[in-house]
């Protein structure tokens, strides 16, 4: 994991984002690639006078928005001790992201925490999750650092996305002063069982313990999040949208609660 991939967006989330990024390619001695995505240049226009005129505002706007981004970006990362580039692309945000993260290693994206309309950032997660094949970090906007060497949660379930998430983890539980396995129960055999997960990490030289506890009348996510405050977890590994996005989105879900509700970074997968 030496690859860290960085969304970088003028909104609330940036500069929790920027610091978790420098903080993980630290830790992973890696390599920081900056990604701005701005659909908006000039040369995108409508047919007609008039469309092509209101376009051309548009990206001549978001172009000076842009330089100016990439000029504070550049000049903050100048101070820094970590190798860095900055790549704009003329694509929407999932798409750009998707398509670099065909070399990159692991992801930054922020939660649905620190806005308004939070369905934005969550749209965003969905769609970059399902189109692509690596961890992401997904980061409380309040949140301006991850601190690799902290005890860690991994939110066992298990499932193909709990075993994909825990997998991908591996070079940074290595890091880790403690690894807990938490298994909320539920009423459903579990297909991996948490013995299988520990078993796994100690091939990796991992020491981990299990905890087994019940939801009694608790949500799932709110036993998950007790155990982070009470193990004082500086993040959370697991796995995302064990259901459909469709489901999740009208019904309700562990991971779209967790998106919105965890006080700590999340590292996930699907």
């Amino acid at each position: 994991m030496k690859s860290v991939l960085l969304y970088v967006n003028d909104d609330s989330g940036l500069d929790a984002r920027y610091q978790a990024a420098l903080d993980l390619t630290r830790a992973l001695d890696g390599h920081l690639h900056c990604q701005r995505p701005n659909p908006y240049q000039p040369q995108m226009a409508f047919d007609g006078v008039t469309g092509m005129s209101v376009m051309y505002d548009i990206g001549k706007y978001a172009r000076e928005a842009d330089l100016r981004l990439k000029a504070e970006i550049e000049k903050r990362l100048t101070g820094e001790d970590v190798p860095w580039d900055y790549q704009e692309a003329n694509a929407e945000p999932a798409r750009a992201l998707a398509r670099s993260s065909a070399l990159a290693d692991v992801m930054i994206l922020s939660s649905c925490s620190g806005v308004q309309d939070n369905n934005m950032p969550l749209g965003l997660l969905g769609d970059v999750i399902f189109s692509t094949h690596i961890p992401l970090v997904v980061q409380p906007d309040n949140v301006r650092k991850f601190e690799v060497a902290g005890p860690v949660v991994v939110a066992w379930n298990g499932s193909l996305e709990a075993g994909n998430a825990l997998r991908a983890a591996v070079p940074l539980l290595r890091l880790a002063s403690d690894v807990h396995i938490v298994v909320v129960e539920e009423d459903k055999d579990h297909d991996l069982p948490p013995m299988e997960a520990s078993e796994y990490l100690s091939r990796y030289g991992i020491k981990s313990k299990i905890h087994e506890l019940a939801a009694d009348k608790s949500s799932v996510q709110a036993v998950l999040l007790s155990t982070v405050d009470t193990l004082d977890a500086k993040y959370m590994v697991m796995g995302a949208y064990g259901h459909s996005r469709a489901r999740e989105f009208f019904f309700g879900g562990v991971t779209r609660n967790l998106f919105r509700d965890c006080p700590v970074p999340l590292l996930v997968a699907h």
